[in-house]
């Protein structure tokens, strides 16, 4: 029951994020707030009379006792601004959340950058997300997204298979996986970095509420990488909230004839910092490169000169098989046989498309 005061001013209506962090500043506490009368209410600058008689008035008990009792029973940490684990870059933005619910560990995740794009992304934006989120591990840096299909899950297991960390921020509850493919990827993030919200528990992935998070993927982070992104796309409410939290904006080049690269060109036109390698991160953050070297630990067991030099390759991003057998020196048939000898290893698996990445 340690934040049950906070939750239970949280679900009082009309308390928004501003509203409660104003009533926090000045009773020092949720429940003094709570127990405070209606004229001491109405005396707080910035909270409107319909706010403070909502407080007044609403029974907030029940909401606040259930989901003490959903914490409690999902092992969920409650993170609050009064908590030294709080962010310090979280804080600085305009609407921080007075609270936020956690799984995993933010330890580590001081240097951290954001990679957001499209959802229905090509071969090339998941290969590059997953090259660079991996380079950016081997550099010691964090990777921020928002575990949504496409660039964001393939940024998450680019680092995340390098060996380093990644926080996944998700647009609900932090006890629902979604999308459900993605149930590897988000027990994987609990035990190499974090899964972070702000709504309650059991909240569904709403179409509103994924505009809201994407201030919190931007506030965690240095800056935000936009790697695949459409004119109209969310990527791009990512990176404007980065430009107003005074936040790098960066971007990979995309394909001038697809209309899923008009929005990431579009940010290059406007300014944002064109990337190719991850030194160019690196030179923009100011953050000093480091020996590369592949945080990925080998296979446990004896490969074959094949089987060696495909994992090699797939080490660096999703292939789909033909780009494979360009890459490498095997033939058709025997890239075939030993991606199939792989997958029997349990090393790599096949995605839709025959396309192949290092489990």
């Amino acid at each position: 029951m340690d934040h049950y005061y906070w939750f239970a001013l949280k679900s009082v209506p009309q308390v928004g994020n501003v509203t409660f962090l104003r009533l926090l500043a000045h009773f020092g506490s949720p429940e003094k707030a709570l127990k405070a009368s209606l004229d001491e209410l109405c005396s707080v600058k910035g909270v409107s009379a319909a706010a403070a008689r909502s407080i007044a008035e609403h029974d907030c008990r029940d909401e606040a006792a259930a989901e003490c009792e959903k914490v409690q029973a999902a092992g969920v940490q409650v993170v609050d601004v009064l908590s030294e684990r709080y962010p310090r870059l979280l804080m600085q933005i305009a609407d921080p959340p007075p609270f936020f619910y956690l799984m995993g560990s933010l330890q580590g995740s001081e240097t951290a950058v954001a990679m957001v794009g499209s959802r229905h992304a090509s071969q090339y934006g998941l290969c590059t997300a997953t090259r660079l989120a991996r380079e950016l591990a081997e550099q010691g840096v964090t990777v921020v997204s928002g575990m949504a299909r496409g660039i964001d899950t393939a940024s998450h297991w680019g680092c995340l298979k390098a060996g380093g960390r990644s926080i996944a921020v998700l647009g609900c509850g932090v006890d629902v996986i979604y999308p459900p493919e993605n149930d590897a990827l988000y027990r994987a993030l609990c035990d190499g970095g974090a899964l972070v919200s702000e709504f309650p528990m059991g909240t569904s992935p709403l179409p509103e509420n994924f505009p809201r998070r994407n201030r919190i993927i931007s506030a965690l982070a240095r800056g935000v990488l936009v790697v695949e992104a459409g004119e109209g796309s969310g990527s791009l409410i990512t990176a404007q909230y980065a430009l107003e939290q005074g936040r790098e904006v960066f971007a990979v080049p995309g394909n001038v004839t697809t209309s899923g690269s008009r929005g990431v060109n579009g940010l290059i036109k406007q300014g944002a910092k064109l990337v190719e390698r991850v030194e160019d991160i690196l030179e923009e953050l100011a953050i000093e490169p480091q020996a590369t070297h592949p945080l990925q630990k080998p296979p446990s067991f004896p490969l074959t000169p094949q089987e060696a030099e495909l994992y090699a390759l797939l080490c660096q991003g999703v292939l789909q098989i033909d780009e494979i057998i360009v890459q490498s020196a095997l033939t058709a048939g025997e890239v075939s046989a030993t991606l199939l000898r792989l997958e029997m290893k349990g090393i790599i698996t096949q995605l839709p498309g025959k396309r192949f990445a290092v489990v």
